[in-house]
């Protein structure tokens, strides 16, 4: 498996707990990624993503999108879509 960098958190909202994520390339719902940061380590699958509180399917570069998360992230932290093969 590999990673490639999609984006950064820009904000965290502790209810419901979700973190925003200006992409810097592309998000699907369906694709794991991982959050990495001084004091953050966690991998998920996006099961749900909003722009302004409205559900897409997919965020390209530049948006800022909501993404569920199942614990707290910071401002800062990486975010990598990971892939499966070399």
């Amino acid at each position: 498996m590999s990673e490639v960098e999609i984006g950064k958190v820009t904000d965290f909202f502790a209810k419901p707990v979700v973190a925003g994520i200006q992409l810097s390339s592309a998000l699907r719902i369906g694709d794991k990624i991982h959050v990495k940061g001084n004091s953050t380590d966690m991998e998920l699958t996006v099961k749900s993503m909003q722009i302004e509180r409205v559900s897409v399917t997919e965020g390209k570069p530049g948006d800022i999108v909501g993404v569920e998360v199942p614990d707290r992230v910071r401002r800062g932290d990486k975010v990598y879509r990971i892939t499966e093969g070399p």
